[in-house]
């Protein structure tokens, strides 16, 4: 007998002061605060379906079709923490079936891990009746996916209690307060990264000579300035602090023993050429940041994307641009037909271009926060308790 079903959605988190170290590995409780910003689901999202049923013997976990060990440790971690706080369910004898769905590449550097893990344990809360915080259950699963649990911008504070009850993410901004924020995706590689970001951090802690630098001083100084940064809508100091964390993030990885190099010779393009307009134009019109990945996720106010998405287009031109640019499709003419000022005509020629290196440009913009899809329907076939594609 079903009990209880729920469809929910989460969205990615694309950090701008970088979270990378743990100084406990068992609760996730990082080396540093971070701050992020909320990706809009209609572009990236994670979509899972939990039901609830006596007639399940055991529970079961499905991460885009394939069955997952849901006896690893976080998994669990997060049952059994949703489970101790329940207020609904408890008292019927019953296992869940989860299904979990991205609509981008996993584990490629897109934060996949955040917005899963985020859906998972928003689901499970809106299920089991779980009040008050949640975003310290999703770090249990993934730090960075407590910051998915608000829409906008946000920082996870790394708090200093040792049960970790003061390591929460806490909403600075709404989406609503900087509405021309735009973000563009630059998807160098879609493929699985060779060193996880689990592995990366736990050599970064234990080798790299500025990991104490970082955590210390540099770290608390931007978080400072950046958060007053989005307070007053200043992008030139916003721009400027994100790539600057950036970089140093990357740095802090190839001062690792043995050197840990997410970055390929088109995100050092990409970072060059952003430099190169940015110095033309005489001001910070938009700031890359690189996550544990190659992929480049570009912040830049409304007012910048045509000139922008145009400049790529010209470096990095795609087959179809119906398919290679996945935004709004209205902006394409404006995008194909755009005319660089005198001042920036050289950057618009360039003598080299890199066709098919990106896989897509996407083009998204700050979004909200977890969202409940639906009470009836599922993804999961209630009669089997498998996902339905596997039927």
């Amino acid at each position: 007998m079903v009990l209880a079903s729920i469809t929910c959605t989460a969205p990615v988190n694309i950090a701008v002061i970088k979270y990378w170290g743990k100084r406990d590995e068992n609760i996730i409780l990082p080396l540093n605060s971070s701050l992020s910003g909320t990706l809009h689901q209609d572009d990236l999202k994670t979509t899972t379906t939990i039901v609830a049923s006596e007639d399940y013997t055991e529970d079961e976990l499905y991460l885009n079709g394939k069955k997952e060990d849901i006896n690893a440790v976080r998994y669990q971690n997060v049952l059994k923490m949703i489970r101790s706080r329940a207020t609904k369910l408890m008292d019927k004898k019953h296992c869940v079936h989860i299904a979990s769905i991205n609509n981008f590449p996993t584990a490629a550097g897109l934060a996949s891990s955040a917005s899963g893990y985020c859906c998972l344990v928003f689901s499970l809360a809106q299920m089991y009746g779980v009040e008050g915080d949640i975003s310290a259950i999703a770090r249990l699963g993934s730090g960075s996916a407590c910051r998915s649990m608000y829409g906008g911008f946000v920082k996870w504070e790394m708090g200093v209690k040792e049960d970790g009850s003061d390591s929460i993410a806490i909403q600075v901004q709404p989406e609503s307060h900087w509405p021309d924020m735009n973000i563009i995706v630059l998807v160098v590689n879609d493929k699985k990264k060779e060193t996880s970001s689990t592995d990366g951090m736990q050599k970064s802690a234990a080798t790299s000579v500025m990991m104490k630098e970082r955590c210390a001083v540099t770290v608390p100084n931007r978080m400072r300035d950046i958060e007053e940064a989005i307070n007053k809508k200043d992008f030139q100091t916003f721009g400027d602090i994100t790539m600057k964390d950036s970089d140093d993030f990357h740095e802090v990885c190839a001062t690792t023993t043995p050197p840990i190099y997410y970055l390929n010779d088109t995100s050092r393009y990409i970072m060059n050429l952003i430099h190169r307009y940015n110095k033309l134009s005489g001001s910070v019109k938009c700031a890359y940041t690189f996550d544990a990945g190659p992929n480049a996720c570009i912040y830049l106010p409304a007012e910048n994307t045509t000139e922008v998405l145009s400049l790529f287009m010209k470096h990095f031109p795609g087959d179809n641009i119906q398919t290679y640019y996945r935004g709004p499709k209205e902006n394409i003419p404006s995008i194909e037909n755009f005319k660089p000022s005198e001042k920036l005509a050289s950057l618009y020629t360039p003598e080299t271009t890199f066709v098919n290196s990106l896989k897509y440009i996407l083009h998204t913009k700050v979004g909200p926060g977890p969202q409940i899809l639906s009470e009836s329907e599922s993804l999961i076939d209630i009669t089997t308790g498998l996902p339905k594609q596997l039927n």
